[in-house]
């Protein structure tokens, strides 16, 4: 998506840094335009070094190429962070003295302006009647937060979190087909202890299924997801539920798929698991090395498609590396086949392959391993994919 980010003269406007690094890991195209006076604040390098666009501040730097019209022509979505009191105002009265207010004059997308200021700034009836005006008009103007300003003072005005900007900036052009659903989404890998130090485990870190945790609540789901040894920063606005063993996320995942709509097993969930893990740590004792018994653990997913409620929908995650009997796609189908879940998401993984923050690629299949989707890209993008597979299996209410 091309995202138009503006960026007004206020101290805060280093989080909008941070802001923009959300957006483009997110897989975002975004084009940055800070007023003059901000670039006081952060300057225009920095901008242009995490954007990876050129950046401009006057109507007159571009001039054949009419570039406030083109950016506003251009915007999917445009976030104003921070606006600051004489921003709102040039806005409200449409002004169009510099590139962000004559670009704010020509889009045709969704707005999101998020103020910061001192809290006398931010309750004047001035600046209180500009945000009226704006908001009567289609803009959206977040509250700003209360806490620390500049300086001693605290009070309303703060510039909101750059995660709690990008998540209302997002689900105004986010589907809302998720509202009143109910999604559990399992993430990471599980750990089997072979003693109280060492355990057997995979090298799933959790970012596709924190990715699809993101994307649900943006469409507007009720999230709870359950984490299996994940390291990420927990998705704003999700319940996370942590676990570490097989047998600890089959009971958090049961025990939260009573009241689900949608059940999706993203975790890379253990096969196997030590027959008895020592209760003390295994020495290493001349050249020999210990023998360990696995036993099969429970299949979570296979439980969870037999005990589904009429309605409900299950997701399964196969990630396959193909071998002497069978590629990628063979194993992927005939899992599916043997699991009965309304949709497998195949991927291939491998060393620096599927597993991490890296791009994914997925197949998705139906219960009898028929393709119904396929999709490759940063792993917003592909949640984002397996979620409009979901909700075309969703009975409507």
């Amino acid at each position: 998506m091309r995202i138009l980010l503006g960026v007004a003269a206020g101290i805060a406007a280093y989080k909008s840094a941070l802001l923009l690094r959300l957006f483009t890991e997110a897989g975002h195209d975004v084009r940055v335009v800070p007023t003059r006076a901000s670039l006081e604040f952060v300057g225009r390098a920095t901008w242009e070094a995490l954007s990876g666009h050129p950046v401009t501040v006057d109507v007159f730097d571009d001039v054949p190429s009419v570039e406030h019209v083109k950016l506003g022509r251009e915007a999917e979505l445009v976030v104003v962070a921070p606006a600051t009191a004489d921003l709102l105002a040039r806005a409200a009265s449409g002004r169009c003295d510099d590139l962000l207010t004559a670009a704010l004059l020509t889009v045709r997308c969704p707005v999101l302006v998020a103020p910061a200021m001192h809290t006398e700034m931010w309750l004047h009836p001035a600046t209180q009647a500009n945000v009226a005006t704006l908001r009567a008009r289609g803009i959206h103007v977040l509250e700003p937060a209360v806490g620390r300003l500049t300086g001693p003072d605290t009070g309303p005005g703060r510039l909101p979190d750059p995660e709690d900007i990008a998540r209302a900036a997002l689900a105004l052009v986010a589907p809302q087909d998720l509202a009143g659903r109910h999604i559990v989404i399992s993430a990471g890998g599980t750990r089997e202890p072979i003693d109280p130090v060492r355990f057997l485990g995979n090298r799933s870190s959790g970012h596709q299924g924190y990715a699809l945790a993101r994307a649900a609540a943006r469409r507007g789901a009720q999230v709870t997801v359950v984490a299996a040894n994940v390291a990420l920063p927990d998705p704003h606005g999700v319940e996370v539920r942590r676990v570490e063993t097989t047998a600890e996320l089959a009971e958090a995942v049961r025990a939260a798929a009573v009241t689900a709509d949608v059940v999706v097993m993203a975790a890379a969930v253990a096969d196997f698991r030590p027959d008895e893990p020592a209760a003390t740590k295994i020495k290493k004792v001349g050249d020999g090395a210990p023998t360990i018994r696995l036993t099969q653990t429970e299949d979570v997913l296979a439980g969870l498609v037999a005990t589904r409620r009429p309605g409900q929908v299950v997701v399964g995650f196969a990630a396959e590396t193909g071998d002497a009997d069978g590629d990628v796609q063979a194993h992927g189908a005939a899992k599916a086949r043997r699991k009965g879940a309304d949709l497998l998401v195949v991927n291939p993984v491998g060393v620096g392959v599927g597993f991490g923050d890296v791009p994914n690629e997925v197949t998705l299949l139906d219960a009898a391993g028929h393709v119904v989707a396929t999709g490759a890209g940063a792993k917003d993008e592909v949640a984002e994919l397996v979620l409009d597979q979901v909700v075309a299996r969703l009975v409507r209410p």
